[in-house]
């Protein structure tokens, strides 16, 4: 059985996203309210696509920041978007990604990155955490102007890799994502990280693990790699 090419979302899948929590925590007196914005940021990044609007990922960031503290008569400052920014850039990996996407590899399995990021804003995430030449090749949605779950984020790598959606496999902790790729025709394997979970209806994925060490173990026995 040919091994899928893998491609890893990167934001709170591979990078840890509570670490963000200390900025809004200052800005805000509110660790939960960093939830709050990553969830608005995605639902943001997704409707601007879906309107025919692209916009950076970073800038929706911001904005998205703002606009939860208009919604509370915070002011907040440049100081604070420049600090959002550097936290988001600098997010340690979770503690078993480094071993488990280095078991990946010596079984065999090629992987590759695809985030709504800049590739600038990636490649200094990956290279902070120390991950960074784990991957073969990174990919923004930057690339093609369409954040994910679009069809055409994924068939911007596809077209890159000159592979058909069949080979691939997406590992993300976002469902929004999973059910993008695997109605693209890709295989998916979610990780349920803290708040999140599959959901119950549209296109479900084909491996689902608590980590990235039990999803990794789950495709190198799927895949009956040599790992």
């Amino acid at each position: 059985m040919a091994l899928p090419l893998i491609v890893f979302d990167v934001n709170e899948t591979l990078l840890d996203l509570e670490t963000m929590e200390l900025v809004f925590a200052r800005i805000f007196n509110d660790r939960s309210a960093m939830r709050l914005w990553f969830a608005n940021f995605i639902m943001y990044s997704a409707s601007l696509t879906v309107a025919g609007c692209y916009v950076p990922f970073t800038d929706i960031g911001a904005a998205v920041m703002k606009m939860l503290a208009d919604t509370r008569g915070i002011r907040i400052d440049d100081a604070d978007k420049q600090e959002l920014t550097e936290k988001f850039s600098t997010m340690p990996p979770h503690g078993e990604v480094p071993g488990a996407l280095r078991r990946l590899r010596a079984a065999g399995f090629r992987l590759f990155t695809l985030t709504d990021n800049l590739l600038e804003v990636q490649t200094r995430q990956l290279t902070h955490g120390g991950i960074v030449d784990l991957f073969e090749r990174r990919f923004s949605a930057d690339g093609v102007k369409h954040h994910k779950p679009s069809r055409q984020a994924y068939g911007y790598v596809e077209k890159e890799l000159g592979a058909k959606p069949s080979e691939f496999c997406l590992i993300a902790c976002h469902t929004w994502d999973t059910l993008g790729a695997v109605a693209a025709g890709w295989e998916a394997a979610p990780i349920k990280r803290p708040g999140n979970d599959v959901l119950g209806v549209g296109p479900q994925p084909q491996v689902v693990g608590n980590d990235l060490d039990d999803v990794a173990g789950q495709l190198i026995r799927r895949y009956g790699a040599k790992g």
